[in-house]
């Protein structure tokens, strides 16, 4: 489906560099990441409901704990939260697997002639294990972790380090795929129209007013229609 202004289609037929995001977006991944933030900050006896939390999930985990409490919550427990969160979500990577059609949508990219770069401010050792979940290391150009970044989503840093990784300047011709209104803003920050499917959690109102150009159910559902997108 498409949403918002079709002039971002007008002029895209060469090549362009995909931005994926790969938690949440091509792995589904959101509801544990969730959870393990309700378990993180119980531990260090801070309680707040869960779905409060999912609506932050695809930000930044440095920017999560500052985000439900502040500047002095993070203070005083942003650390051993997110050290916590991460031993957390260790214990879920087993109930993680690939959304439909998430390999589909890589391959139909590099097909069309993209370059193509997960970016992800996930720690390192849970992209590796979402890289192996994809097979998508040989189809990839290039992939980021959140020891590439200090500021992350919504922020437009970890798109940039994307862009960089292959080489690009922040203003090349680029297409976000994110989940979230996170990975939208962070996208518009950058300057690159971005593609949104439903995985998230959010509604489609909310999408749009945060400027995604298109929303699909799943990476399948993109995958089979990239002639309508940018991507084409």
């Amino acid at each position: 489906m498409l949403a918002g202004d079709d002039g971002y289609l007008e002029g895209m037929t060469e090549p362009l560099i995909a931005v994926l995001d790969i938690d949440g977006t091509l792995v589904d991944s959101n509801y544990q990441h969730a959870l393990a933030w309700y378990r993180a900050l119980r531990s260090v006896g801070v309680t707040h409901p869960v779905w409060r939390l999912h609506r932050l999930i695809g930000m930044g985990g440095d920017q999560v704990v500052k985000a439900v409490g502040g500047d002095e919550l993070e203070a005083r427990v942003g650390d051993r939260a997110r050290e916590e969160q991460g031993k957390q979500v260790d214990a879920m990577l087993d109930e993680m697997t690939p959304l439909p059609g998430a390999r589909d949508l890589l391959v139909a990219i590099k097909e069309r002639g993209h370059r193509l770069v997960l970016a992800s401010s996930g720690q390192q050792r849970h992209v590796d294990f979402f890289l192996d979940l994809l097979d998508a290391r040989d189809i990839v150009d290039d992939w980021t972790t959140s020891s590439d970044v200090e500021a992350s989503k919504p922020a437009p840093d970890l798109l940039h380090v994307a862009l960089e990784k292959v080489g690009a300047p922040p203003d090349a011709a680029s297409v976000m795929v994110g989940d979230s209104v996170w990975d939208v803003e962070a996208a518009k920050k950058a300057g690159m129209p971005a593609i949104v499917v439903r995985s998230g959690g959010f509604g489609d109102d909310e999408l749009e007013r945060a400027g995604a150009i298109a929303i699909f159910d799943t990476p399948g559902d993109l995958a089979e229609s990239l002639a309508d997108t940018p991507l084409s």
